[in-house]
């Protein structure tokens, strides 16, 4: 885990659901085989509706066609983030598309630790509604060793929740390299 990330933002609503995330057809593929993973990319957030509680701004594609990897690196979330099945293939998809960091509201807990444990990506807790604050294709900073996220584009910085003791999993890389670190499980 780096304790700073930056990109551009792109920004979904609340209740976003792991059928929406990744839609249950396209979990066929292998998480391992490195060709057949890219799918997961490719369909990453291609269920997210465009009205309601889906993009707040118009249907901005996630990902152009035929990329497995999206422009975006920091997705913004209102809340209730990745609510639905137990499915770790949500946050991997996300990873694949080259999502580093999730800033929502509040999370589904099963979202929230799929992400932590399989370190896939880091899922930050914002102190404020930040899908309607940030829009979109905004330049994002984030410090995570002062939990702040800046918008670059307009110059206004939020206040993150901090990460606690989830920071030692992520930057050990999952729970399972934590708990062999700590001691907690034999090598």
């Amino acid at each position: 885990m780096k304790d700073f990330i930056s990109g551009r933002a792109y920004v979904v609503g609340d209740s976003i659901d792991t059928d929406q995330i990744i839609p249950a057809k396209n979990l066929v593929y292998s998480m391992s085989d490195p060709e057949e993973r890219k799918h997961y990319g490719r369909q990453a957030l291609s269920a997210i509706p465009s009205e309601g509680q889906g993009l707040p701004y118009g249907n901005i594609p996630f990902t152009a066609e035929g990329k497995h990897e999206s422009e975006y690196t920091i997705l913004i979330a209102g809340s209730n983030f990745g609510c639905g099945s137990s499915r770790e293939h949500a946050p991997f998809s996300l990873l694949v598309a080259g999502i580093e960091a999730v800033v929502a509201e509040s999370y589904a807990r099963i979202f929230y630790r799929n992400s932590v444990d399989a370190g896939f990506l880091v899922p930050l807790e914002s102190r404020v509604r930040l899908v309607d604050k940030i829009r979109t294709g905004d330049e994002l900073e984030i410090d995570l060793s002062v939990s702040t996220l800046k918008n670059v584009t307009t110059g206004e910085e939020y206040l993150l929740n901090p990460l606690g003791d989830v920071a030692e999993i992520l930057r050990a890389g999952n729970v399972f390299e934590y708990a062999r670190q700590a001691g907690l499980i034999p090598d």
